[in-house]
């Protein structure tokens, strides 16, 4: 498989994941986790924790907030997963509210214009995948934007955020895996550092540093 970053999305074997929830009696009985593999519903790649199995695969999914917006950790053996599809915005407007269409209008304009298509995550991503009541009238907008970006294309974004309907929180994704919020990057000088998550640790990287990154064509 190929290398994995966070926010990556996969797909498991029925029979894998039949077999991961006859080994986790923590899980017995949670309504929508028995069939969740069978539907083709993924789980998503989330930071590996210290101490856990290198040779397995960190991935985890959220149950909707009326069931108590429970964070399942997971690791799966390699073999029982293989990759899913990302949803865009613009694959998942149709299931954003009709307040937020606006917003979203104009975020995929500021994308186009820069060339860059951002993926969702959070509620907005599993209830497109799902059809579950994930959103709510509090629920952020969170988006991965392929990155590096700069200066301007931050600038636009926070121009769009402060009309927002919501908070618009999310991440620019970094070529070495990996992504740093975009809210703190746009708010950093260019003597400080962000934090840099990727798949196996946390960074501090110099803002000098993420400004200086060649931009993708």
């Amino acid at each position: 498989m190929r290398d994995l970053a966070r926010h990556d999305l996969l797909t498991v074997a029925p029979a894998a994941w039949d077999a991961l929830l006859a080994a986790r009696p923590d899980l017995d009985g949670i309504p929508h986790l028995a069939d969740w593999a069978a539907r083709g519903w993924p789980v998503i790649v989330r930071r590996r924790v210290p101490g856990e199995d290198a040779a397995l695969v960190p991935a985890g999914l959220p149950l909707p907030p009326s069931l108590g917006k429970r964070r399942i950790g997971l690791a799966l053996p390699p073999g029982a997963v293989r990759p899913h599809s990302g949803v865009t915005l613009a694959q998942a407007r149709a299931t954003a509210p009709a307040a937020w269409h606006p917003t979203l209008d104009a975020l995929l304009a500021h994308g186009a214009a820069y060339g860059r298509m951002p993926r969702v995550f959070g509620g907005l991503l599993w209830q497109a995948l799902t059809d579950l009541p994930y959103l709510s009238a509090t629920s952020d907008l969170d988006l991965l934007w392929p990155g590096p970006v700069d200066r301007a294309f931050r600038d636009g974004l926070a121009g769009i955020a402060a009309g927002a309907p919501m908070n618009l929180d999310g991440e620019i994704a970094l070529p070495d895996g990996f992504a740093v919020n975009w809210r703190e990057w746009h708010a950093a000088g260019p003597d400080d550092a962000v934090l840099a998550k990727g798949l196996d640790r946390l960074e501090l990287r110099p803002v000098s540093a993420l400004d200086a990154l060649p931009l993708a064509a």
